[in-house]
């Protein structure tokens, strides 16, 4: 199936490409993604999600900076654009302020099998200025080092 629309992202060209050898199959990061998104990443209970080219999601992550006196709530969007299991997710990636600035930014991950693990790439475009992107660019790094270890205890 294909994707009802993609985003235009041309005149917002700020993006990025993150690698990580990750320990985990390429099957089990794929679930990660598609089927346990809040064992590791959503704050739990606020996971709306199916699966499928075209079908939307929703969740939130819970987090307190230096800056904040609280925790803050995140609340992120997105649907899906293309899956090929265990090869394969992109997505839309969509929140507020402090975060894509109500942009649609695309989210790509690839997944290649490797001896010991998965090579994971990650790619996320479309952001509409160098703050937003530098932001996410830090961000995903931890993300994807939380991930990896999240899914070494859960085997």
């Amino acid at each position: 199936m294909e994707p009802i629309t993609t985003p235009d992202l041309s005149s917002r060209p700020h993006g990025f490409k993150v690698e990580r050898k990750m320990k985990s199959s390429p099957e089990v990061l794929f679930k990660a993604w598609t089927e346990k998104f809040d064992e590791w990443f959503a704050s739990p209970g606020t996971l709306i999600m199916k699966a499928e080219v075209n079908s939307v999601f929703f969740f939130e992550t819970v987090f307190k900076t230096e800056l904040d006196n609280v925790e803050q709530r995140h609340p992120h969007y997105g649907r899906f654009l293309r899956l090929t299991p265990d090869q394969l997710i992109e997505f839309t990636w969509l929140t507020g302020a402090a975060g894509t600035k109500g942009a649609e930014t695309v989210v790509t991950i690839e997944l290649q099998p490797k001896q010991d693990g998965t090579l994971l790439s990650l790619t996320h475009k479309g952001f509409p200025d160098e703050e937003s992107k530098s932001r996410h660019d830090s961000a995903w790094e931890m993300i994807l080092e939380h991930l990896d270890e999240k899914m070494m205890e859960n085997m």
